[in-house]
């Protein structure tokens, strides 16, 4: 099969690899002649398409015909327009959900003292301004031997904030560091800062709540003569702590898993995403957790979403999700269809509704459990939606900060970066998976070769358990970890 009609609605096909113009085609018994070559991830006309009539794929429209279009032709970003506006009126037409069932699977994880799993135990250093980064860098290199026995790592992860700040940003900073210290991958932390920041340890204990002494440390810089051997002997307490945690067989139905996507392709709403979509509704199934993010990817498929929600609540709270990211573009003067980016476009994908019906894939089938804001963890287990941007890095450190114990990233071109939470990257095509062996985990790409989605899904499974017992993500081989705050007003 080299050509897909993904919904029998479509007015358009998607190439699955490179089709020639005259090339013969055959899709749903019918022959197809292109007219025009058609790269791998694009699509061709099933018919003609009159100037302002709608280019319909995925069975829902991703914009309109900017003039007429033959059958036959390419059809991209020179002949179709979005069709995208501001906030939208919504109503709740809730979907029948088909009943989810999977056999129960295990991992070998680390067990909490308050209950939560873990599937890593590392040492975090987390500075709360970006003034001792430095410091932090040079305490994460000086004491690698403490990394031992069952203690798996030692990692910062340096920004440029706690300072200077205002208003929501500074909540956000405070929000999203405390999240990342109560995260369970972080058998101890060391919460490191400078002492005259914005960012007082006494507001960031404060935010963080009640905590465990053995497990999370506070080190002031300027109330020390020496920041290095205070943090030393710190470091050693919290290894000693740490570990303690040994792994032991635990149910999938504590796990939490981020599903994120970028520099996608064509083929990512056709391969990798809805693979993802099989992995959340097995794993939920069992009673585990997933989490769907990216809110400007979802303009255009938020309706699919709406719909599925558990009662309307929930609806309620994803209507104000969307159309307050709507309002949070209007307010910086900026259209809210201002997407997608040269790279996706390079790949096949047209318009923003185009991305978004792809992306929305990865959440399967359940229904929506919950809806929950930037710098907030995961309560309900199901599907849940997080409020966070496309920005990878950015919600990609929200989905860790919203208790991701693993990031599933699905891409289509690849991307080397890691979240402080293992980061499993799964290519949309086989080309990249063999062009990137230091960059991609998984392979989806088989799909758009003749495996069964539900397959792929299952292999997905299989393959997150593998990483949730101790097996390293390439990123991780790299490491490539990072993290990057929601920023929006001014900087002092």
């Amino acid at each position: 099969m080299k050509m897909i009609q993904i919904h029998p609605g479509d007015n358009v096909a998607v190439a699955l690899c490179p089709i020639a113009q005259g090339e013969k085609i055959e899709i749903n018994g019918q022959l197809h002649i292109p007219s025009q070559d058609i790269p791998q991830g694009h699509k061709m006309a099933l018919q003609s398409i009159q100037k302002g009539n709608p280019v319909i794929k995925y069975g829902f429209p991703i914009g309109h015909a900017s003039c007429d279009i033959e059958k036959g032709q390419w059809v991209h970003t020179h002949n179709v327009k979005t069709g995208l506006s501001g906030e939208l009126e919504y109503s709740y037409q809730p979907t029948e959900i088909p009943a989810l069932s999977a056999e129960s699977v295990t991992f070998q994880g680390f067990l909490r003292e308050d209950g939560r799993a873990a599937v890593r135990n590392e040492i975090w250093i987390l500075p709360t301004v970006g003034c001792v980064n430095s410091i932090a860098e040079t305490m994460v290199k000086e004491n690698q031997d403490l990394v031992s026995g069952s203690v798996e790592g030692l990692h910062t992860f340096t920004h440029p904030y706690g300072c200077s700040q205002l208003g929501e940003d500074h909540e956000n900073t405070r929000k999203l560091l405390a999240a990342l210290c109560r995260h369970p991958n972080a058998g101890a932390v060391l919460v490191l800062g400078l002492g005259c920041e914005n960012l007082t340890m006494d507001q960031f204990k404060e935010e963080l709540g009640a905590w465990d002494d053995n497990r999370v440390k506070f080190l002031i810089c300027q109330e020390v003569e020496d920041e290095m051997a205070e943090g030393r002997k710190l470091l050693k307490e919290l290894a000693a702590y740490a570990g303690k945690f040994t792994r032991q067989t635990l149910p999938a139905s504590k796990l939490v898993i981020g599903m994120k996507c970028g520099g996608s392709d064509g083929l990512s709403g056709i391969t990798a995403n809805p693979a993802v979509g099989v992995f959340s509704d097995l794993l939920t199934a069992q009673g585990g957790s997933t989490i769907l993010t990216e809110v400007p990817e979802m303009f255009g498929a938020e309706t699919i979403l709406m719909n599925r929600c558990v009662n309307e609540e929930i609806f309620d709270k994803t209507v104000g999700m969307i159309n307050g990211f709507k309002q949070y573009f209007m307010s910086h003067g900026q259209t809210v269809y201002e997407n997608p980016s040269p790279g996706n476009k390079a790949g096949g994908i047209t318009t923003l509704e185009d991305k978004s019906l792809g992306c929305v894939q990865k959440g399967g089938s359940a229904a929506v459990a919950d809806v929950i804001g930037y710098g907030q963890q995961v309560v309900t287990p199901g599907l849940n939606l997080l409020y966070g941007p496309g920005n990878d890095l950015v919600s990609a450190t929200a989905l860790t900060a919203a208790g991701a114990h693993l990031i599933l990233f699905t891409t289509g071109r690849g991307t080397p970066f890691g979240a402080p939470a293992p980061t499993v990257k799964i290519s949309t095509n086989t080309r990249l998976y063999q062009h990137k062996p230091g960059w991609i985990d998984f392979n989806a790409g088989s799909i758009a070769q003749g495996e069964p989605m539900q397959d792929a899904g299952k292999r997905l499974l299989e393959a997150v358990m593998e990483y949730a017992s101790g097996k390293k993500t390439v990123g991780e081989i790299g490491n490539c970890r990072g993290i990057a705050i929601f920023k929006d007003g001014v900087t002092l």
